[in-house]
């Protein structure tokens, strides 16, 4: 299969179920710096809106992969950053549209949703996911942690704008976080703004991988069930609790660990070996260098990561 810069998968989505993803930002590149972003941390959150990576190549690739004949249920703007922060996102929606009978979804977190130009360009998408993990400003700062120019009243908003203006899906993701947004009283207040929206699914998640904070808890299926009953209609959870996923995870992460422990390697170069996306890469480099397994060393413009001696003889529990 050929590899590609900007184009990722199919990958098994329980969402969207075989689908191409397209990244159009560098890892964490992103307006928030959410406590539960199975990415990991936001190092500097930002709402400069360019042309992050080259639009002809990413147009390109995917003329490449409908030419090549596969298949997908989804084509999706997702990866390693916030999409709509790349100012031609609408250009590879409208592409999709013109080129592809393949449905295309927006995994946004729906922070830009408040500028027209974003809306304008969203609305060319089949699917528009977005989210909504917080029910005012101080929330938003301590689950989301936003650039600091974001407010939560433009969040909403944009969202209830998009609404009214977008004639596709529009899933609303709700995720939640033990001790944070998971009381009652206050997911009813996410609830009531939630039906202002009137999105066509209200989704509930949780950290069910590592997040970007330990102290960010996951909850359990039945506690997600119970919580899905605030809302009008009842939520959907869609957060994978049969341990595949956490299976696989593991059997990878002590893969590059090991590795690690023979020779300092790169983020590409563990890409590389392991046929891994950048985003999927980041995840297991930011677990281990949480646990002190791992350490990054700067070597002129690279950043290589070596296995600690500290850490290199147990795995976290």
């Amino acid at each position: 299969m050929k590899n590609y810069r900007y184009l990722f998968g199919p990958v098994p989505s329980r969402r969207f179920g075989r689908s191409l993803g397209v990244d159009l930002t560098p890892l964490k590149t992103c307006s928030l710096n959410c406590v539960f972003c199975q990415l990991g941390r936001t190092p500097r959150t930002t709402l400069d809106r360019r042309e992050y990576v080259p639009t002809d190549q990413v147009l390109a690739e995917l003329q490449d992969w409908l030419a090549s004949g596969q298949s997908a249920d989804y084509i999706s703007l997702a990866g390693s950053g916030e999409p709509t922060l790349h100012r031609d996102f609408g250009t590879v929606l409208q592409y999709l549209r013109e080129h592809s009978d393949i449905p295309s979804a927006l995994l946004t977190n729906g922070t830009l949703l408040h500028l027209p130009e974003v809306r304008q360009a969203a609305a060319q998408a089949d699917v528009v996911k977005a989210s909504l993990s917080a029910w005012n400003q101080a929330s938003f700062g301590w689950i989301n942690r936003p650039h600091p120019t974001l407010r939560f009243a433009d969040l909403l908003s944009g969202l209830q704008s998009f609404r009214s203006e977008f004639k596709g899906q529009l899933w609303l993701e709700v995720f939640l976080v033990g001790g944070m947004n998971a009381i009652p009283a206050d997911l009813r207040k996410i609830a009531a703004l939630a039906a202002t929206i009137a999105p066509d699914r209200i989704q509930l998640n949780t950290a069910v991988r590592p997040p970007a904070e330990d102290f960010a808890m996951p909850l359990s299926r039945k506690q997600l069930e119970d919580l899905s009953l605030l809302f009008e209609p009842r939520a959907e959870v869609i957060a994978e609790f049969d341990g595949s996923a956490d299976k696989k995870f593991e059997i990878n992460l002590e893969s590059i660990h090991a590795m690690l422990l023979r020779r300092p390697c790169t983020a590409a170069q563990i890409a590389q070996t392991f046929g891994l996306h950048d985003n999927e890469v980041a995840k297991y480099l930011g677990r281990l260098v949480r646990d002190a397994r791992v350490q990054p060393e700067t070597r002129g413009a690279e950043v290589y990561y070596r296995a600690s001696e500290a850490g290199s003889s147990h795995a976290r529990p």
